[in-house]
This record gives C-alpha cells, structure tokens and sequence, in this order.
C-alpha cells in the first residue's frame, strides 16, 4: 500500500478519535510507525466496544490492514536478458575503432579530430 492510502487511513482515524474520544494521535507517525498504529487501533478497538461507535472500529481494521499486510512483490526486472556472448567487448570495439581510424604524424591538424572522434587517447 501506498504511504499517501496509509496516511489518509490514519488522518481520518485521527479525526474520528478526536471527535469521539477526544484523543489527539499524530498521524504522520501512526501511518509510519507499526508500534504506535498498533497501539491506536487497540485503543480504537477499546473505545469502539465501550462507547458502541462501529466507525472507530472499522477504521481502526483498515489501518491495522494497511499497516501490516504483506508488502505485495513486484517483479525485479522486467527487462529482456540480454546474452552477453552477442555483445561485442569493449576492447573489440576499440580494436576496431583503432584499425579504421586514419593514422596521422604528430601535429597534422586535419587528422586531429578524426583521432578524438573514432577512438580513445
């Protein structure tokens, strides 16, 4: 689940502790902290059986839910294997860039660039 479902289930839980039962809980660390949801959604639970207000407990069972349902498993990688004997190595294509640049004496220009373009100095 989402952290923004999470907080939203614990915002709205916050509202309804603060209207019933007058507690005030801090949303931000229920939707983050499984010790402190645990907590409010027990005391959620206790406040709903005494006080007979079915709301409490039913967000308390969507944020214990949300807190502790089994992260869902999402696929590594979804990208194609790519063979790694099709490649072709890197020091094959500098042999290859190598023989097909054209070699030049030092300090002729026009060569220049075609040395930094096609192959490593």
């Amino acid at each position: 689940m989402l952290a923004s479902e999470k907080l939203a289930i614990a915002a709205h839980l916050h509202v309804l502790l603060r209207r019933k039962t007058g507690r005030v809980t801090d949303t931000q660390w229920m939707a983050n902290n499984q010790e402190y949801a645990a907590d409010v959604v027990r005391f959620a639970r206790r406040s709903a059986a005494e006080d007979g207000h079915t709301d409490l407990a039913e967000w308390a069972d969507k944020l214990e839910q949300a807190m502790f349902a089994a992260p869902v498993q999402r696929p590594r990688d979804i990208r194609p294997q790519v063979v790694p004997s099709v490649m072709p190595t890197l020091r094959s294509l500098l042999a290859s860039n190598a023989s097909n640049a054209p070699h030049a004496e030092a300090g002729d220009s026009q060569f220049d660039s075609a040395r930094y373009v096609r192959g490593l100095r």
